[in-house]
């Protein structure tokens, strides 16, 4: 077991290191703050413990069997994406119009905000359930019992994730008196609202 859960924290760090969608949002929101930075992080770590569980349960079976229903969610996932890069795109455009970014603005709504972000951007990524599907069960050892097993390992990827993501919500708020210039913030948004943007369109013409 030992062996198993060093090579199983070995491939979630590659993973966690494979830039995507969800590394370019916790990124842009650690711009903003360490606080909302590291909620997206949680956001986005309760979608991947929802996607172990749902793959401990054998439910993304059916997500993979059915084309119709990986596709509704392919599109709903590109919505999403594009919707982000958009809201993006436009924060930039406001900041360069020197308007305040109230809508971020520390207290429970901007923190209740970027935790549903990000949440809501692994839920809605089908990408993240099929992997989800294929990835566990590998780790599960000979004789284990394959759903408590799962579960455990679902909760370890989220946690081992959250401290690791969390490293990137430290680095950039270390690098914060840098990156807090208007103009430098500025293109950053843009930058991440053009990834975001180009993520969404490449999931939705993708067969």
């Amino acid at each position: 077991m030992p062996s198993t859960l060093i090579a199983f924290l070995g491939a979630c760090t590659l993973v966690a290191a494979s830039p995507g969608p969800s590394t370019v949002l916790i990124i842009k929101q650690s711009l903003r703050s360490r606080r909302s930075g590291f909620l997206t992080v949680l956001g986005n770590e309760t979608g991947v413990f929802v996607w172990g569980l749902v793959a401990a349960f054998g439910l993304t079976a059916l997500l993979t069997a059915s084309e119709v229903a990986y596709d509704v969610m392919r599109v709903v996932g590109a919505v999403v994406l594009v919707a982000f890069g958009v809201q993006a795109l436009w924060q930039s455009r406001r900041s360069r119009a020197g308007q305040a970014d109230e809508g971020w603005a520390g207290g429970e709504k901007s923190g209740w905000a970027a935790y549903r972000g990000g949440l809501l951007l692994n839920l809605a990524n089908p990408k993240a359930a099929v992997f989800a599907m294929s990835f566990l069960p590998q780790f599960v050892p000979d004789g284990a019992p394959h759903l408590p097993t799962m579960v455990g390992l679902a909760a370890l990827w989220a946690v081992y994730e959250v401290g690791y993501y969390g490293l990137y919500v430290w680095f950039v708020g270390r690098m914060r008196a840098l990156l807090s210039r208007a103009g430098v913030r500025r293109r950053l948004e843009q930058v991440s609202g053009g990834v975001l943007l180009l993520l969404g369109v490449r999931l939705a013409l993708e067969n």
